[in-house]
């Protein structure tokens, strides 16, 4: 199991490997619109743990840029292994 933690309260949410995250954040407050990568309500900032997520999609990087470490959208992300702490 790995955990999705949240900076605002520190709430740990265990998930699978290769889990979305979606649901947890969703669960967590985080607000969601269209759920496609494409509008941007959905966007958090990782703290720790920026490896342990998937690699950003395309729709991903043509909203947020090529070059953010910091930002995901997170109807376009999935857990890999480890812990990954964010904020919204």
């Amino acid at each position: 199991m790995v955990k999705l933690i949240f900076d605002h309260n520190n709430e740990e949410v265990e998930l699978s490997e290769g889990d979305p995250i979606a649901d947890a954040c969703e669960e967590a407050g985080v607000p969601f619109a269209c759920t496609e990568g494409v509008c941007g309500t959905c966007v958090i900032e990782v703290k720790e743990g920026f490896d342990n997520l998937s690699d950003p999609t395309q729709e991903e990087e043509d909203f947020l840029g090529e070059d953010t470490r910091e930002e995901r959208l997170a109807c376009q992300c999935k857990i890999k292994n480890g812990d990954v702490r964010i904020t919204f």
